[in-house]
């Protein structure tokens, strides 16, 4: 009588993932690197790439209604309970296999997401924001009097005064906008590296090939 067969154990299955899923991915993150290391808080280039990273996401929000099963959220929905019955399982040495993010990953992708959101709304308000007045050009009488006076101050008094006026504006620049907009961007940095470590870890646990799997060319 011969031994019964021991199943084998089968590979997981691969990760699969539309073209626009993966174009979307790689263009978030070729903007937040172009925004982050390249262009210049503020500028012309900085705020292009803004609008791009827009209209990205916005196609990738799009995509998750009408893309295919792995690609909507219904196949990820943001659930704490079933994030932390998740962690259980990792705990306990066990695995489970998803056709799309894990709860972990699920809540990480909307909170990413989330926080996009909030940098793109708050630089296309600050990009958009009518130019503080100025005032009116001085006349020229007033403007030879105020050079004339400017003269006669001690220059000591004089660099004090431009180091205070200076002061002002750099005071004037940072709003409330400026400062949501920068508190997301450090934000979305700490959740990028979390995301990064977290991608590591399940590729090592689960012996899925997850960056390879977001690659073009690769289903």
């Amino acid at each position: 009588m011969t031994a019964p067969a021991v199943p084998l154990e089968t590979a997981p299955p691969p990760r699969r993932w539309d073209p626009v899923v993966k174009l979307t991915h790689w263009t978030i993150v070729g903007a937040i690197l172009a925004n982050g290391l390249i262009t210049e808080e503020g500028s012309s280039p900085h705020v292009w790439v803004g609008y791009a990273l827009a209209a990205t996401l916005a196609l990738r929000l799009i995509w998750g209604v009408i893309g295919p099963a792995e690609a909507r959220f219904t196949a990820f929905p943001p659930s704490p309970a079933r994030a932390l019955a998740h962690l259980r399982e990792i705990a306990q040495g066990r695995r489970s296999q998803h056709a799309s993010h894990n709860p972990l990953g699920a809540l990480m992708v909307y909170a990413i997401w989330s926080t996009l959101a909030v940098i793109v709304v708050t630089g296309v308000l600050m990009a958009n924001a009518p130019a503080e007045a100025k005032g009116p050009v001085a006349a020229p009488p007033a403007a030879e009097a105020a050079a004339v006076h400017s003269e006669a101050r001690e220059p000591d008094e004089i660099g004090e005064e431009a180091e205070e006026q200076e002061g002002a504006e750099g005071h004037g620049e940072e709003g409330p906008l400026a400062e949501v907009h920068e508190t997301a961007v450090n934000l979305l940095y700490v959740l990028i590296l979390l995301h990064i470590a977290g991608v590591v870890f399940e590729t090592r646990r689960s012996g899925r090939r997850i960056v390879l799997a977001m690659l073009p060319g690769r289903r």
